[in-house]
C-alpha cells in the first residue's frame, strides 16, 4: 500500500509526533511505500536542526533524518508554516535576508501543493495531530 503521512504537531508538545514516526517506521518495515511525509502547522518544528533534547530523551528530528536516509523518504515542510515559526532552509534564509538556516538534514521546504499531490498519489493519507 502506498501511504502518505501528515504531521501537524511539534516533536515535544504532543504525542502525535511520536506516533507519526512510529507509524511510519512500522509501515516501512512491513513493506509499505511511504510516498511523502508532510509537516504542517506546528509539525514543521520536527525539522529544526537546533533542537537539543536532553541526552536521556529521544531526538525526533534525528529519528526522521535517519529514517529518511535509510528509506529515501521525502520529508516536506510547509513553507508558510515554517516561515511563521522561523524554520528556514539555506535558500529561503538567503531570500529573506537572514544570516543562517536551521533546517535539519533530510528535510526540504515546499508548498501545500506537495500535500495535495501526496493525497492524490497515495492510497491513504494518515494524519497525526489536529
Amino acid at each position: 500500500m502506498k501511504l502518505s503521512v501528515l504531521v501537524n504537531e511539534g516533536p515535544y508538545q504532543h504525542q502525535s509526533a511520536d506516533s507519526a514516526i512510529q507509524f511510519t517506521t512500522a509501515a516501512l518495515k512491513k513493506g509499505h511505500e511511504i510516498f511523502r511525509v508532510f509537516f504542517y502547522h506546528d509539525g514543521v518544528n520536527n525539522g529544526t536542526r537546533f533542537a537539543v533534547p536532553p541526552k536521556d530523551d529521544r531526538n525526533i528530528t534525528e529519528q526522521w533524518t535517519a529514517l529518511s536516509k535509510e528509506y529515501n523518504l521525502d520529508l516536506v515542510i510547509c513553507i508558510a508554516a515554517a516561515q511563521r515559526r522561523g524554520i528556514l532552509d539555506e535558500n529561503e534564509a538567503k531570500r529573506q535576508g537572514k544570516d543562517g538556516h536551521n533546517m535539519a538534514d533530510g528535510f526540504r521546504i515546499s508548498g501545500l501543493g506537495q500535500l495535495i499531490e501526496a493525497g492524490i498519489q497515495s492510497d491513504r493519507l494518515v494524519i497525526f495531530g489536529d
